[in-house]
C-alpha cells in the first residue's frame, strides 16, 4: 500500500490526493531551529511506495526538504519514492542566455532524478524540450496539463468566448482549452523589457469587438503579461476579459496590478494554492498515480 506524505501547509491539497486516491496521508513534522536549520521527522516506519506531495512555489527551501525527506524516506523502509509536485519550478530556464548562465532546468531536473523514482506535475514550463523525462530522467516523469480543466470551466461561464494566450509561449495551453470547445484562439505578441515590463500586441485577424475574452496561460507570477493583454483588448473593444491559469503564483502585488488593469474574474487550478483557485487537480494526480502502478 503506498502512502502520501505531505507538510503541513499543504495539507488541504494533499488531503483531496489522497482521497481521490484512496490512499492514507501523513503529515511530515517540521521544527525551525533559530539559526534557520530545520528538523523534519517522518513516520518511522514506511512502506515500500511512498509518495511526498510538494508544490514547488517559493521552491527554494522547499527543495532542501525534498532532500532530506527523500533520502530518510528510502532509510525508513520505502523502496520506491515518488514526487508529486503540481507546480513544478526552474524549469523555465532551460538555456544559457549569456557565458557563465546556470541552466537550472538541468540542474533541479537532475536533483529531482536523483530522489525519485517517479515525478508527476502539472504544465511544467518547458520551452526547447518535447517532454518532461529529457529535464528529469526518472522512471515515469509525467507532465499533465491543467488546460483542459479550464475549458470546461470556462465553458460553464461564457458561451461562445474568445480565447487569447498572452504570449507565445502560452500557445499550447490556449489550443488545448480550446480545441475541445470549438472557440475561436490567437496568441499575442510580446516584448519584455524586464521583469516587470512588457509590450503587448494583439493577435492579427481576430477582432475582440463586443466578444467576452479570456486570457489563457500556465502561469502568472507578476501580472504584468496578463494585464498589458488585457489593457490592449479592452481598447480594442472586448466586452469583458477573464483570466484562467493553471498556476495562480502572483507574487507580492500582481493580482492587484491584474484586476487594475480591467479583468473581471481570476480563474486557477488548485495546484498552488490561491483565493482564485476554481478546479482541483487531486482527480488528475490520483489517475496519474494509478496509471504508473502506485495505486494498488
Amino acid at each position: 500500500m503506498s502512502l502520501i506524505v505531505h507538510f503541513d501547509d499543504e495539507r488541504d491539497a494533499a488531503r483531496r490526493l489522497a482521497d481521490a486516491a484512496g490512499l492514507d496521508a501523513v503529515a511530515i513534522e517540521r521544527h525551525r531551529f533559530p539559526d534557520g536549520e530545520l528538523r523534519l521527522r517522518l513516520p518511522p516506519s514506511l512502506p515500500a511506495t511512498v509518495v511526498v506531495f510538494r508544490s514547488l512555489d517559493h521552491p527554494n527551501e522547499k527543495l532542501l526538504e525534498l532532500l532530506l525527506v527523500a533520502r530518510t524516506a528510502r532509510q525508513l523502509g520505502a523502496e520506491r519514492v515518488a514526487l508529486v509536485s503540481p507546480y513544478l519550478a526552474y524549469m523555465r530556464q532551460d538555456i544559457a542566455f549569456n557565458a557563465g548562465e546556470v541552466v537550472s532546468q538541468q540542474v533541479v531536473g537532475g536533483f529531482l532524478a536523483d530522489l525519485f523514482d517517479d515525478v508527476i506535475t502539472i504544465d511544467p514550463h518547458l520551452h526547447r524540450i518535447d517532454s518532461l523525462d529529457e529535464a528529469i530522467p526518472v522512471m515515469h516523469a509525467v507532465a499533465l496539463s491543467g488546460a483542459p480543466l479550464l475549458g470546461e470551466l470556462i465553458a460553464a461561464h461564457h458561451e461562445h468566448p474568445l480565447l487569447i494566450g498572452p504570449d507565445a509561449e502560452s500557445a499550447q495551453w490556449v489550443a488545448q482549452a480550446a480545441a475541445a470547445h470549438g472557440w475561436a484562439s490567437g496568441v499575442c505578441t510580446k516584448q519584455r523589457h524586464g521583469d516587470r515590463e512588457v509590450v503587448i500586441e494583439l493577435p492579427a485577424g481576430l477582432d475582440p469587438v463586443g466578444r467576452a475574452v479570456v486570457l489563457v496561460d500556465d502561469m502568472a507570477s507578476s501580472g504584468r503579461t496578463v494585464a498589458r493583454a488585457a489593457e490592449a483588448l479592452l481598447a480594442a473593444g472586448a466586452a469583458s476579459v477573464d483570466v484562467a491559469l493553471t498556476h495562480a503564483l502572483f507574487a507580492d502585488d500582481a493580482l492587484e496590478v491584474v484586476k487594475a488593469a480591467g479583468v473581471g474574474e481570476v480563474w486557477s487550478t488548485d495546484s498552488v494554492a490561491h483565493p482564485s483557485n476554481a478546479v482541483e487537480v487531486a482527480p488528475m494526480l490520483a489517475d496519474a498515480l494509478r496509471d504508473i502502478g502506485l495505486l494498488s
